[in-house]
């Protein structure tokens, strides 16, 4: 990692943002993700293959077209290069991403069903729509990397996707909000499975979103 103090900066957003989730308690048995954070238009940090008592310094930096700037991956973190680039390249504004096998929400990409936002906290947290599959294929493939373009391109404003029979790929503005959202959406998840035992889960009104805009500027005004 490149040891300025705005690649510093970053880094301990990133480590930060990793740390809670396992705080919140989201992440798969093993613990597996990763993460990244992008530095300027042509550069992100990414996590080594491991996220479990995460360290700044063990971040890497890496270009948009794969190149290992600084620092060290894994061949499992290598693989996965070119689906952060991808969001990266999609969505000029995102500014961090976070993939997980979240336990819930992996259960519905495993069942190849969108994930309905029927929670509060979606809305507020930046998924205001149903969270989309984007069909299998190899991990870090260049199938499995076009299948998650063309989602992004017909689902522009989603936050997030799930990768069938993988797991969740979740961005945001900053490391911290997509935090947020991963923690939202597995939430949503367990709620939407436990829901389906006492007769299914039941569609906000249509003034859901609006509603739920009003009472933050309230807040914030």
């Amino acid at each position: 990692m490149t040891d300025t103090p705005e690649v510093k900066s970053r880094a301990h957003q990133l480590v930060g943002a990793a740390g809670e989730l396992f705080v919140a308690g989201v992440m798969s048995h093993s613990g597996h993700a990763n993460l990244s954070v992008r530095l300027d238009a042509e550069r992100f940090l990414l996590t080594p293959g491991f996220v479990r008592d995460l360290q700044p310094d063990q971040l890497a930096t890496v270009s948009l077209d794969g190149q290992i700037l600084a620092g060290e991956l894994r061949s499992v973190s290598i693989e996965i290069i070119a689906m952060h680039s991808i969001v990266y390249r999609a969505r000029p504004h995102v500014g961090a991403i976070i993939h997980t096998h979240s336990p819930a929400a992996t259960a519905f990409a495993v069942a190849h069903r969108p994930l309905p936002c029927r929670t509060e906290p979606m809305l507020r947290f930046g998924q205001a729509e149903d969270v989309p599959v984007v069909p299998w294929g190899p991990r870090g493939s260049d199938v499995s990397v076009r299948g998650i373009a063309d989602v992004l391109e017909r689902r522009p404003t989603t936050s997030a996707v799930l990768l069938a029979n993988h797991g969740l790929l979740v961005f945001g503005p900053d490391a911290a909000a997509a935090g947020r959202l991963v923690v939202a959406i597995e939430e949503s998840a367990e709620a939407e499975l436990a829901a389906a035992a006492i007769g299914g889960a039941v569609d906000f009104p249509e003034c859901a979103l609006e509603s739920v805009r009003a009472s933050i500027a309230r807040i914030v005004s």
